[in-house]
């Protein structure tokens, strides 16, 4: 990778809007080369369609291939952005140079999730919703305590998917054009997300409406939101970063 690209560096802050102009320019970059994108979209659907049938290994697999598959995909946008059409091997390019670092930050953010599993039992707050829905029938403080532990429950996990977003969102063109350690590169796109929280949540809404269109036709349309939204990681990036 460039040698102006190694090192620390600082995510630059961006208006509100650009939230906005990330999924417009992303769009306008997917049109270019729409039928390949489509084509490396579905080599990911499949790619983790086959994992989630296998038992416990699968999600494990998942976790360690996704950043690596996302790292690829940050290249291929580069190249395309460049006058270069996309491959499907070009999808698997980070496996060459950049599959240790990549596979770290899925280990961790793997394990962030178990972490967050275990303290929600350790917790009790899904126990609680369950236990009282069960029983809610029996009396109006068993169904208002079985709501109130479902909020909390459903505002926790909401939370958190939040915080992970922002820790992963970055964090594979981090390792590939920064050459950033997986560490480094998790706290990065962390300080950058939330150093541009308003943009961030905007392109959030924007694609909470995406994926609820997407899966209305069979989940259908995630064939062409999945390469699109990447791409949003890609724009977003080289905004916040000054990535060429």
């Amino acid at each position: 990778m460039d040698d102006a690209f190694k090192g620390s560096i600082d995510a630059r802050s961006v208006d509100a809007g650009r939230g906005i102009n990330w999924w417009t320019d992303a769009w306008a970059m997917f049109t270019k080369h729409a039928g390949m994108w489509i084509v490396l979209s579905l080599i990911l659907l499949l790619i983790f369609f086959v994992l989630a049938f296998i038992p416990f290994l699968g999600g494990i697999a998942a976790a360690l291939l996704a950043p690596i598959l996302v790292g690829g995909f940050m290249i291929t946008a580069r190249k395309a952005e460049a006058g270069v059409a996309p491959q499907p091997a070009d999808l698997f390019v980070a496996f060459k140079t950049h599959a240790q670092p990549l596979a770290i930050i899925g280990a961790l953010l793997l394990a962030a999730v178990v972490v967050f599993g275990l303290l929600m039992s350790v917790l009790g707050v899904g126990a609680t919703f369950g236990f009282g829905m069960s029983g809610a029938h029996r009396s109006a403080g068993g169904m208002f305590a079985a709501m109130g532990a479902g909020l909390v429950f459903i505002l926790l996990c909401i939370a958190f998917a939040f915080v992970l977003s922002m820790a992963v969102w970055f964090a594979p063109a981090l390792v590939v054009f920064h050459e950033l350690s997986p560490i480094d590169a998790i706290k990065t796109s962390f300080a950058a997300s939330l150093k541009n929280f308003v943009p961030f949540i905007l392109w959030g809404v924007v694609y909470l409406v995406a994926s609820i269109v997407a899966s209305i036709p069979a989940g259908l349309g995630w064939i062409v939101l999945a390469p699109v939204a990447l791409l949003t990681a890609y724009v977003a990036y080289k905004d916040l970063f000054g990535g060429t």
